[in-house]
């Protein structure tokens, strides 16, 4: 036998020429050019390498640098393949034949452009067909095998592009591990795993891609046989629509999706399967998990660009989503006729639904029911209809955190495409809203019966669009049972403890994008409403009220009610949303026709507290006063004010009131003959409460004061400028507490109950200028002088706020008089030795 026929022979010169190959190298050019040309002709593609090395362990080969395979110029002018780093093994039993076979190609962190052009064909139908036509041998094939391999190719790491016509698209798979060979005499298999990102964004959790597929030999690539199993791993939902429409939609959860394909591109099977584990809105936090799921199949013709047999089956309970029909997806023309079907989808599962795409419903919102419903979806030319009904029966809403319950007979809604018509919104005219288009395609609810309480129900009806929705409700109900149901509904309305009636006409209306509150606008009139209020010692009673709502302002006008035995008149509003009591600032203009300060002290002294707070508008600490917490401004007036027992009229002044702290300004009054004009503070965060007042009394009738203290001590008329502070929860306290300063001007002034003893008759005042400092309930007469008929006197000394006086008169630095007792009973006696007599005169 010759040496060469043995296994023995041909190992030996297996040596030979791997020896020789390491002791002589060939030409680099030419070693270059031999590769470059045996992968082109392989691929009928353009191939550029920029160096080439040989290395014989662990097994002959080269490494290729700057490898490069471009586009067929008909897709792209950019390389459709380029590596820096690319190891090629070579087949050595090619050498025998005298040809350079690869037997593997390694890429190192590869870029692969998919370029699709505008009649639809992708880059690699060309090479794949051109594949399957060669001649080649399976990868992986015996030696003696006379006909090239097919190369067993790889990469990591590598990224793949897609380009539709020059547009290059933000869309890539990155950190791509795939592969790709030829699987027998008539298959090929491919493999992938990668992560898919857009470029224009920084995407992480968008989960991980992978495909496992084969192929046969066929006459052309529409008829080729394959089967792909595509599987998307643990993306995060947000990223994953943030990654296909380049915005996150503010939905969480995690999505799985399989699918398998088969038959040819011709004629595609599909099966696929979809979950979403702990799915909710971005912004809601709790509630448990929920988990949707949905099956389908149908199929793909990829000549017509049409999916037929559309069937997906999405299990609610113990009802069912149904989706059927067909789509046409070519470019320019899309179509679809569609029909989704629920049947008997629970109320509860459907609650449930709500719960993690709505905030503030309850959580503990029980429901029971069924909704059935079908409808019927069509584009064609490029309008958009869709047509059919459906309606939600024996519907039963229940929250125990809102005591609410909420039952209707049916709820009945159907799907319309129609012309736009427009809307004009009921209201006010003062109103801001405009005309609203009602959306051609829209759902329309309605109307029905909603029990508010009161013998006739109110009617619902409205409408739900892409954009937005819109729903009406008109008639009579009690404002308990209203306030339940906005919250059972997840409106935001105060937590308000109130009851009372109120004839309604109201629109709850807003639009999807962004989670925006819905608004609710319209009127309402209400009518002996009674609420408690934290922080007041009585309730807040409205016998009569129109409340606006717009959509910046709510108005509350024509009010009638009372606090207390104080009754008021007059309007305010407020801007929205406002929320809590201290989100925005009440605007107002109150009148009452009489205010007491004991009547104030009753409705808003804790000590007079013989109760629990109650909790209004307030979502806080029990502990914490509605009044503390409230931002009002604006205008209050009384036609009169009792001062303990001090009687004031034509009362006004500007009020406002920030957390706590109140301030009133140009405080005008009449009193005693008199005008008074001042400003006064209250800090009621303070414990206790602290008081800062100024201002000036002018011509005030000294006898009318006199009157009041039922004592005519004195007579005339007075000016004064005044400071002061208090702080206190009584009287006593606040008088205990008060200190200042009393700037008196007075002019022709009687003391009937004081005479001096060189005069005849009560003591009388041509002018007394004097500056009082006020402390420790005492006044202190500071650069006081008095001038009589007779002469002036320096006046100092004391009198106290309970009349006692402890005065000194001086003229001239001798003669004087000192005067105590009171000013009911004063005691006048001289300080000099001339005869001088004290009178008392009753």
């Amino acid at each position: 036998m010759s040496p060469l026929r043995s296994k023995r022979g041909w190992l030996l010169l297996g040596i030979l020429i791997l020896l020789g190959l390491f002791l002589f190298r060939p030409g680099v050019q030419r070693l270059r050019g031999r590769i470059a040309g045996s992968i082109s002709r392989a691929i009928d593609r353009p191939v550029e390498i920029g160096s080439v090395s040989v290395h014989i362990l662990p097994q002959p080969g080269f490494d290729l640098a700057n490898f490069v395979v471009y586009d067929d110029p008909a897709f792209s002018p950019e390389p459709m393949l380029r590596s820096d780093d690319v190891t090629a093994t070579l087949r050595v039993s090619s050498l025998f034949r005298g040809r350079i076979e690869i037997s593997s190609l390694s890429l190192s962190e590869p870029s692969l452009n998919l370029v699709r052009n505008d009649s639809g064909h992708w880059n690699l139908e060309a090479l794949l067909e051109r594949t399957q036509n060669n001649p080649i041998a399976p990868t992986g094939q015996a030696a003696n095998e006379s006909r090239p391999e097919f190369p067993y190719i790889e990469a990591d790491q590598g990224r793949i592009n897609f380009k539709f016509g020059a547009e290059k698209k933000p869309y890539a798979l990155t950190n791509a591990d795939f592969s790709f060979w030829q699987e027998s005499e008539n298959s090929w298999g491919m493999r992938l795993k990668a992560q898919p990102v857009r470029t224009d964004f920084s995407l992480s959790d968008t989960g991980l891609l992978r495909v496992n597929g084969t192929w046969k030999r066929a006459g052309s690539l529409r008829q080729t046989p394959l089967q792909l199993s595509v599987g998307w791993d643990h993306s995060q939902l947000g990223q994953l629509t943030k990654l296909i429409t380049g915005n996150d939609k503010g939905w969480r959860g995690t999505s799985t999706i399989t699918a398998s394909v088969t038959g040819t591109p011709a004629d595609l099977g599909i099966r696929a399967q979809a979950t979403v584990d702990d799915f909710r809105r971005y912004d809601i936090i709790g509630g448990g998990s929920l988990r949707l799921a949905a099956n389908c199949d149908g199929r793909y013709h990829s000549a017509e660009h049409q999916f037929t047999d559309i069937l997906c089956h999405a299990p609610v309970g113990d009802g069912a989503l149904l989706l059927n029909g067909e789509a046409n997806i070519s470019w320019g023309n899309r179509t679809f006729h569609l029909a989704l079907t629920a049947q008997d989808l629970p109320a509860q599962s459907v609650a449930s639904f709500l719960r993690r795409v709505k905030r503030d419903l309850p959580e503990d919102m029980v429901a029971s029911g069924k909704l059935n419903a079908i409808v019927r979806l069509d584009r064609d030319q490029g309008l958009f209809s869709w047509s059919g009904g459906g309606q939600a029966a024996a519907l039963q809403l229940r929250s125990g955190n809102t005591g609410a319950s909420l039952s209707l007979e049916n709820v009945p809604f159907s799907f319309l495409s129609s012309g736009t018509s427009e809307l004009m919104p009921k209201g006010d005219r003062r109103s801001k809203k405009v005309v609203a288009a009602i959306p051609a395609n829209r759902v329309e609810i309605g109307p029905f019966e909603i029990p508010l309480g009161k013998p006739v129900p109110a009617l619902v009806e409205g409408w739900l669009a892409r954009a937005g929705y819109s729903l009406k409700i008109t008639g009579d109900g009690q404002v308990q049972r209203l306030l339940q149901i906005a919250r059972l509904a997840g409106l935001p309305v105060a937590p308000a403890a109130a009851d009372g009636s109120a004839k309604v006409d109201l629109e709850v209306a807003g639009v999807w994008s962004g989670f925006a509150a819905p608004r609710v606008t319209g009127k309402a009139q209400l009518q002996a409403v009674r609420a408690e209020l934290r922080g007041m010692n009585a309730p807040l009673q409205i016998a009569s009220a129109s409340v606006l709502l717009e959509p910046d302002t709510v108005s509350v006008l024509s009010v009638t009610a009372s606090t207390g035995t104080i009754g008021w008149r007059g309007a305010l509003s407020f801007s929205r949303p406002c929320g809590t009591p201290g989100a925005c600032v009440i605007h107002f203009d109150l009148h009452a026709d009489q205010l007491a300060t004991d009547q104030l002290n009753l409705l808003l002294n804790p000590r007079m507290l013989k109760r629990p707070w109650y909790r209004f508008l307030s979502p806080d600490s029990p502990g914490s006063s509605y009044l503390t917490r409230l931002r009002a401004v604006g205008h209050l007036s009384a036609d009169k004010m009792l001062i303990h027992g001090l009687a004031a009229t034509k009362v006004s002044a500007n009020v406002s009131l920030e957390n706590g702290n109140l301030s009133a300004t140009d405080l005008n009054a009449d009193l005693f003959g008199g005008k008074h004009v001042g400003e006064w503070k209250a800090n009621f965060q303070a414990r206790p409460p602290a008081y800062s007042g100024s201002g000036k009394f002018e011509h005030v009738a000294l006898g009318q004061l006199a009157e009041a203290m039922h004592d005519g001590w004195i007579t005339g008329s007075a000016s004064a400028g005044y400071q002061v502070t208090a702080s206190g929860l009584s009287a006593a306290e606040l008088f205990s507490s008060a200190k200042g300063s009393l700037q008196l001007e007075a002019r022709d002034t009687t003391l009937p109950h004081i005479e001096l003893g060189e005069q005849t008759g009560p003591l009388h005042m041509k002018h007394l200028g004097a500056t009082l400092m006020l402390q420790d309930r005492r006044f202190e007469f500071h650069d006081a002088k008095l001038e009589t008929p007779t002469g002036a006197y320096q006046l100092s000394g004391t009198a106290t706020l309970g009349e006692a006086l402890d005065l000194k008169l001086v003229r001239g630095g001798a003669t004087g008089f000192n005067i105590t007792g009171t000013l009911s009973r004063p005691r006048v006696a001289a300080t000099t030795t001339q005869a001088t007599e004290a009178v008392l005169k009753p």
